[in-house]
């Protein structure tokens, strides 16, 4: 994660605050359905994991988004994601990994 050496607090604020709005539309989709698009998992779950997988390095508290959580955990435990960051993984010992999937969910 790229961090400024200067802690601006109305920025941080600002984007905490839009992250979390952000994090409140996916929570409102997906509390009727399984993924994005729909019943089916898409191009859109795949484009967006990345950046919702990274609630902890975005100070968002995905206690109040369950929906997102439930989203997460069902996309972390599918094989070609895993796959996927152990790539990344390995040609990059740095890179971010998604956090363990705090549910037990089943891979779709």
């Amino acid at each position: 994660m790229f961090r400024l050496p200067e802690q601006i607090p109305y920025a941080i604020e600002r984007y905490t605050a839009e992250t979390t709005r952000l994090y409140g539309v996916l929570n409102r989709r997906l509390a009727d359905r399984p993924f994005l698009a729909g019943d089916d998992y898409s191009i859109a779950d795949v484009a967006a994991y990345p950046w919702a997988a990274a609630y902890n390095i975005l100070n968002q508290d995905i206690d109040q988004f369950p929906y997102v959580e439930r989203w997460l955990d069902t996309i972390a435990v599918r094989p070609a994601t895993k796959r996927a960051y152990a790539i990344a993984k390995e040609m990059n010992p740095n890179a971010p990994q998604p956090p363990s999937p705090r549910t037990a969910p089943q891979a779709s």
